[in-house]
């Protein structure tokens, strides 16, 4: 719907204006504030159209407020464009100041298309105040840019931007070429707007060359179209271009009633009285906005004493947490250190088992190789002993046995063996001996 109101702006602002506050209504409804910022915004620019100056300003500010709350620099170039525009007829420094602070945005965003409008329009202004140079150099700049684009609307205005340049800087040729391009372009696309003011600048141009009956046609033209605009301010411009023609055709009669019909419009306390209107407006707006302001101030001190309060006690919770992690991380300190501590007692302990370990482990050692020495000389001894003594024992028996047959004297018996047991005797004395004597080796004999 903005859109469908947009692109009525030229041809029917009045419907534009309908359109814009269905759009409107629709965006409020639903909360969305881009919606609601470009509705705004379009109804500035109908109102604009419809010579409803103070009006559009209201909507123009309305706009910006919602573009900012939406966070949309895009719109809010484009609404500072159009405002830029709305201050062109009655302040062209103002308006300029607003130029240059949506061309800052825009050439922030990159938008190359909004660059090109704003170019177009400081040409516009520049034009106004008679800097022809600087405005030829941005509309030029912008008709390039959307000759890149293909934008025939903006390409039609930068030409008949360009044929009023071109007029006043007594290039009367130029001018009538760029004039009647633009003309017929605007005829092409049905730009009532466009169409009445390319023709009050060829009435101009004719009448300065003395063709009066092409500036009387083209007049005739000029009003019929600007009577669809509804525009009085074009209504107004057009009296004053029939009473320039026929003034200079010395038809005075007629340029006398164009003249009293002039000043039956008091064109300076139009200009004034629209441009305090807006001044006021403006200045209601800024009282309106810090009024909010206050209100955000003091809603933000609330939320800023509750949140301090709020971190305060976080704060001081956070405080005794930190004393309870201190707390136990010095107990597990002193856990660790008396561990550290045990731990070392521990190890002290253990390197003393470790060293009674050794020295048992020597002892065993050493005990074992002493048994495995007494254990080799029991051997030695045993088979030693086997050897000496089986001698003896065996004369005994045979004693024994030659007893028994009567064949040996009873004591010559006796005598030999008793020297058998003390031979016995004495082989057992030597035995344990060298048992007990490590130093002493076993002796075969």
């Amino acid at each position: 719907m903005n859109k469908q109101a947009l692109a009525n702006r030229l041809t029917d602002p009045e419907q534009s204006s309908i359109d814009a506050a269905k759009a409107l209504d629709m965006a409020r409804k639903i909360g969305y504030n881009n919606g609601i910022a470009e509705a705004y915004r379009v109804a500035g620019i109908a109102n604009y159209y419809r010579d409803n100056a103070e009006k559009s300003f209201e909507n123009y500010l309305s706009a910006v407020t919602y573009f900012v709350k939406a966070g949309n620099l895009g719109g809010e170039a484009n609404v500072y464009n159009n405002m830029g525009n709305l201050f062109r007829d009655h302040d062209a420094s103002r308006a300029q100041d607003y130029f240059f602070k949506s061309l800052a945005i825009a050439n922030k965003l990159k938008d190359i298309n909004l660059i090109a409008k704003i170019k177009l329009n400081l040409g516009n202004v520049y034009n106004r105040k008679n800097s022809l140079h600087q405005a030829l150099k941005f509309t030029e700049e912008s008709k390039a840019s959307f000759v890149i684009l293909k934008d025939s609307i903006n390409i039609i205005q930068c030409l008949q931007n360009l044929g009023v340049i071109q007029y006043k800087l007594a290039n009367y040729g130029a001018a009538l070429s760029l004039l009647l391009e633009a003309n017929a372009a605007a005829k092409r696309y049905d730009l009532s707007e466009t169409i009445a003011g390319v023709n009050l600048t060829l009435a101009s141009l004719y009448i300065n060359q003395k063709k009066f009956d092409e500036a009387e046609a083209i007049v005739k033209e000029g009003v019929m179209y600007s009577a669809l605009v509804k525009d009085p301010k074009m209504d107004y411009d057009y009296k004053h271009t029939t009473y320039e023609l026929e003034f200079n055709r010395r038809d005075y009669a007629k340029a006398l009633f164009y003249l009293r019909e002039i000043y039956k419009i008091d064109s300076t306390t139009y200009t004034t009285n629209t441009s305090v209107q807006m001044k006021l407006i403006e200045a209601t707006r800024k009282q309106e906005e810090q009024r909010k302001e206050s209100e955000r101030a003091a809603e933000r001190q609330a939320y800023d004493r509750t949140k301090f309060w709020a971190v305060t006690i976080v704060a001081g919770l956070l405080l005794v947490v930190i004393g309870l992690l201190f707390g136990n991380v010095k107990r597990k300190a002193k856990t660790n250190a008396q561990l550290t501590l045990l731990n070392g007692e521990v190890s002290r302990q253990k390197d003393n088992l470790d060293r009674i370990n050794h020295h048992l482990e020597e002892i065993i050692d050493e005990r074992t190789k002493d048994l495995q020495i007494k254990n080799r000389k029991l051997s030695e001894h045993s088979s030693y002993l086997s050897h000496q003594i089986r001698g003896p024992i065996a004369t005994l028996r045979g004693l024994i046995n030659l007893e028994r047959e009567g064949l040996v004297d009873e004591k010559e018996c006796i005598a030999m063996m008793d020297k058998c047991v003390s031979e016995i005797d004495e082989k057992i004395i030597d035995m344990s001996d060298m048992l007990h004597n490590p130093s002493r080796t076993t002796t075969t004999t």
